[in-house]
C-alpha cells in the first residue's frame, strides 16, 4: 500500500468502529451515571466539603480494597502523590532518579520537586514502559556500588530510585524491573497514574513498588475532578504518607503543632465523594473500554503498516487510552494521520514530547533513548471513552 494512503486507511478503521460523526468525539470523557450526584449533594447538605470527611476515609478504604494494597492515602492530584512517593522512597536533594524519557512531564517534575535530578532511560516497544534489559546494561556501564549505594560514575551522585510508568494503562515488566532495582539497591516507585484497574500477573499495579501513585484527573478511567492517591504495603510508609500530606500536623487538642515540613496535599471530601461513586462503577466502565479496544484491535488487523497496542502477556490492561503504533517505515505519515483524524472529528493526539527534549531537562543524564525516540514519532491515541462502546458498529 502506498504510504500516502495510510492516514485514510486509519481514518476508515476508526470510522468503521465508531461510525460517522458530525460532532467532535473526545479522546476520553468522564462519565457520571451512578451515585455521583447523591454523594456530592450529601457533602453540600452536611457542609463537609473540605479535606476532612467520611468520603475521604471511605475512598481510601475502598481504594486499598480494590487494588489489594494495605494502605491508600488520597491526595490533591497525581503529581502530589508522586512527589510524596519520592520522599517516602528516601530520595534526597542531589540524588538521581531513573525515569522513562517517554512519560508525562509530571514524572520528571516530581523528581525536581525533591531537589533530585532525573536520569532518563529507554522504553520497550511491547509495553511502552521502561526496558529492563537496556536498563540493566546501562547501569552496568555507568554505575557502581559503593557502601551499599548505587553511584553514577560520571556525576558521583547516588542513584536512589527508579520510577516506572504504566503507559496508557499497560503494565510494564514489573518482575524484571524489580530484579534490576534490587540488584542495584534502588527503590522501585510505580507511577501508576494511568493504570487503575490494570494488573500484572493477577496483581493490581501499585503492589510491586515500595510506593506507588495514582491519578484521578478528569481524563482518567476514574475521576475526582483532580485528585490522586499514594499506595503502599508498608504500614510505616502509609502512616508517613498521611502525615506528610496533612501538613505534618500533630494531634494536640486545639493547638497547631507541626513536627516537620509537610504539604497541604489532602483531597477534599467533595472530590472524594465523586471518587467513591466512580469506584462503584469502575468494573462496568472498564468492561466497556475493553469491548471498545477489542473492536479497534479487529479493525486495525486489516490495516498494513499500523498496529493496535494490546495488553502485554501476563497482564490485564485498563486500556485507558487506545493506542496505535505506526511501523517504523511509516513514521513520516504520523503528522498526516493526526490531522486527518482530528479534522474528521475523532480526537487524536501524539505521545508526550520526550522529557530530555524539554528545556528544563535537556542537560539531565540519560541512557541511549533510541527506542523512545522512534516511538515518539509513531504512537498516537484515539478516542477511548467507555461510552463509545455504545457506538460500535457490529
Amino acid at each position: 500500500m502506498p504510504t500516502h494512503q495510510l492516514p485514510h486507511q486509519i481514518l476508515d478503521a476508526v470510522r468503521g468502529v465508531l461510525g460517522a460523526t458530525n460532532t467532535h468525539i473526545a479522546l476520553h470523557e468522564p462519565e457520571f451515571a451512578g451515585n455521583e450526584w447523591a454523594y456530592v449533594k450529601d457533602c453540600l447538605d452536611t457542609g463537609w466539603v473540605s479535606s476532612v470527611g467520611a468520603y475521604v476515609d471511605r475512598l481510601e478504604r475502598d481504594l486499598a480494597t480494590y487494588t489489594g494494597v494495605s494502605h491508600a492515602v488520597v491526595t490533591a492530584n497525581g503529581t502530589a502523590a508522586l512527589h510524596i512517593c519520592l520522599l517516602l522512597a528516601g530520595v534526597r536533594p542531589g540524588d538521581e532518579v531513573l525515569a522513562p524519557a517517554l512519560t508525562f512531564v509530571a514524572t520528571a517534575n516530581a523528581i525536581a520537586y525533591v531537589g533530585a535530578t532525573p536520569h532518563f532511560v529507554d522504553s520497550e516497544t511491547r509495553t511502552l514502559g521502561v526496558d529492563p534489559q537496556k536498563l540493566g546494561q546501562h547501569l552496568s556501564r555507568t554505575a557502581r556500588m559503593q557502601h551499599g549505594e548505587c553511584i553514577n560514575v560520571s556525576t558521583g551522585a547516588p542513584i536512589r530510585a527508579l520510577i516506572v510508568m504504566h503507559a496508557f494503562g499497560h503494565p510494564c515488566d514489573l518482575d524484571a524491573l524489580k530484579t534490576v532495582a534490587d540488584r542495584w539497591n534502588i527503590a522501585l516507585v510505580e507511577d501508576a497514574a494511568e493504570s487503575l484497574g490494570s494488573s500484572y500477573k493477577g496483581v493490581h499495579t501499585g503492589n510491586t513498588g515500595k510506593v506507588s501513585a495514582l491519578s484521578f484527573n478528569g481524563n482518567k478511567v476514574l475521576t475526582t475532578g483532580g485528585g490522586g492517591a499514594i499506595l503502599t504495603n508498608d504500614p510505616e510508609l502509609g502512616r508517613r504518607a498521611k502525615h506528610l500530606t496533612t501538613t505534618a500536623r500533630v494531634t494536640d487538642g486545639w493547638n497547631f503543632v507541626h513536627d516537620e515540613v509537610g504539604y497541604n496535599y489532602r483531597l477534599p471530601n467533595l472530590n472524594a465523594a465523586l471518587g467513591c461513586a466512580q469506584l462503584e462503577r469502575l468494573p462496568d466502565m472498564l468492561a466497556r473500554k475493553r469491548t471498545l479496544a477489542k473492536a479497534y484491535e479487529k479493525a486495525f488487523a486489516n490495516v498494513p503498516g499500523v498496529t493496535f497496542l494490546t495488553e502485554p502477556e501476563d497482564t490485564c490492561s485498563n486500556y485507558w487510552l487506545s493506542t496505535v503504533v505506526l511501523d517504523e517505515g511509516r513514521a513520516d505519515t504520523h503528522p498526516a494521520v493526526l490531522h486527518i483524524l482530528n479534522d474528521a472529528g475523532y480526537m487524536s493526539r501524539p505521545v508526550w514530547r520526550l522529557m530530555h527534549l524539554l528545556p528544563m531537562y535537556a542537560d539531565s543524564p540519560r541512557a541511549d533513548l533510541s527506542t523512545a525516540e522512534s516511538l515518539a514519532g509513531r504512537v498516537l491515541n484515539i478516542p477511548s471513552s467507555p461510552r463509545l462502546a455504545e457506538r460500535l458498529i457490529s
